[in-house]
């Protein structure tokens, strides 16, 4: 699990495993609201990910918001490259 809690950040496995992860993370406990984090390529990994998991599984889930933004990754050769990023949080509603 990550350090933050109740975020999930996706990358490079398949959806389903960060769907997965989701439903979880729901299901543990009293958990209200989780948070997809992703940039570059894993974004629409991660809208992937909400949209399945609020259609699919859990229809009482909402996008509480979404983060867009970009962070600035130091190359090997020198400089910077700037990368996409994403925050996209779900709530629960009862």
């Amino acid at each position: 699990m990550s350090k933050e809690p109740n975020t999930v950040f996706v990358g490079r496995k398949p959806t389903m495993n960060y769907v997965l992860a989701v439903i979880t993370l729901f299901g543990s406990g009293d958990t209200k609201e989780v948070t997809l984090k992703a940039r570059g390529q894993a974004i629409t990994t991660a809208v992937d990910v909400a949209e399945i998991t609020r259609r699919r599984f859990m229809e009482n889930l909402k996008v509480e918001r979404v983060n867009l933004g970009t962070e600035d990754i130091p190359m090997q050769e020198g400089g910077t490259r700037s990368v996409s990023t994403i925050e996209i949080t779900l709530t629960k509603s009862s």
